[in-house]
């Protein structure tokens, strides 16, 4: 059980609203498809709302939480949208009331038995929980992707927390007491210069940890590395992330074992 929340973001919410990349739409209307109703979708540990708005449009009201106060406050606003501030496992939801709950990226960070507890509490009969996550991105040329390999690994590697090990895993190593289903095959696909790119890499946990422990940035010795292979830097290049996702249904919940 953890006794705190880990709060790596906080720090640079502005810079994790706008750099981190977009979901596919086509994620958000499958599940909308599997929801028992349209009525309520809770998006948890929203962060700045990466996927928030994006569930809008197929819910009457969507309720976002997250631990950060300063995250959520980077997050934009929508008519449908209600941001509250409140612990993934004490969202002070009512009961029975949500059909699709949503934790993108964010799994790794929580306490699975409380959440799961939570989860059951909330979802209301026929209720989903879908949770997802995803890994290194991809890039062409192999140069510039080889690049950020190695930075991923061996630069900011050690400063990555240990939880990275489950995204990396896809969260097949986590528990999912959930009648899950066959879920298909999504990614996330952006057009971004080179700025765009490295003020995304600025974002990861392990780069801030890198920040914090080393004093100085570890993106600034790569910059010159990337711009030698990228080009002009103005020019955009497609990126790509596989989306590693896990669907199920409360109607046959499970306990945590």
């Amino acid at each position: 059980m953890r006794d705190s929340f880990a709060d790596h973001f906080s720090s640079i919410a502005p810079e994790y609203a706008t750099y981190r990349p977009r979901y596919p739409a086509a994620l958000f209307a499958y599940l909308a498809g599997l929801a028992p109703r349209r009525e309520l979708a809770w998006d948890c540990a929203a962060g700045s709302g990466q996927a928030t708005l994006d569930l809008a449009p197929y819910f009457r009201r969507v309720i976002a939480t997250d631990a950060s106060a300063a995250q959520l406050a980077a997050a934009p606003a929508h008519a449908q949208v209600e941001y509250r501030v409140a612990p993934a496992e004490a969202s002070g939801l009512d009961a029975a009331s949500i059909d699709l709950v949503i934790v993108a990226q964010a799994l790794h960070w929580l306490d699975l038995d409380r959440f799961y507890t939570e989860v059951r509490r909330v979802l209301a009969p026929g209720g989903v929980l879908a949770v997802w996550c995803y890994a290194i991105l991809r890039i062409e040329p192999a140069a510039i992707d080889d690049a950020i390999r190695r930075f991923y690994s061996n630069v900011v590697g050690p400063y990555w927390p240990p939880a990275r090990r489950l995204v990396e895993n896809g969260y097949r190593m986590l528990a999912f007491p959930f009648d899950e289903l066959p879920a298909p095959a999504f990614e996330m696909v952006a057009d971004w210069t080179l700025p765009q790119l490295l003020g995304y890499l600025g974002t990861w946990s392990a780069t801030i940890r890198y920040r914090e422990a080393q004093g100085h940035d570890p993106v600034e010795p790569l910059t010159a590395e990337l711009a030698a292979q990228w080009g002009r830097s103005q020019r955009s290049r497609r990126i790509t992330w596989p989306l590693l996702l896990r669907v199920g249904r409360a109607s046959h919940a499970r306990g945590v074992v």
